[in-house]
């Protein structure tokens, strides 16, 4: 809903960069359909809105990062543990590796990148 709030106050050119979850993808645990089901519908939203907006220069792409080492999601707790056996990296990801990915999408380099559902998961979706 923000992005499509804020598609209509863009001039031709930009950049829309949602931040989604792996588990739109992958939702390795009984009880998460709910929040699996909203992220999947981030990634239809997101590919919708790269159609529509392309031909104005808007690129919308979707960042969904799996584990990331914060407060909320300790690295070094006994469910984080329990995550790194689903992941081929075996560890959380660190904010700045995500961080690095939007700042990419953000740039010029990324021009020609639109409607991507980027996982940075360390291959917890693999």
């Amino acid at each position: 809903v923000a992005s499509q709030a804020a598609a209509k106050h863009m001039r031709d050119g930009g950049r829309i960069i949602n931040i989604g979850s792996t588990n739109g993808q992958r939702m390795p645990f009984a009880g998460g359909a709910t929040y699996a089901m909203s992220k999947s519908a981030l990634i239809g939203l997101v590919k919708g809105m790269a159609r529509d907006l392309g031909p104005r220069g808007i690129t919308v792409n979707n960042v969904a990062p799996g584990p990331v080492d914060t407060d909320m999601n300790p690295e070094n707790s006994d469910f984080g543990a329990g995550l790194h056996d689903l992941m081929a990296l075996r560890r959380h990801a660190k904010a700045d590796e995500i961080a690095a990915m939007v700042a990419y999408l953000a740039g010029p380099e990324a021009a020609f990148v639109t409607g991507a559902d980027l996982l940075i998961d360390g291959g917890f979706a693999a």
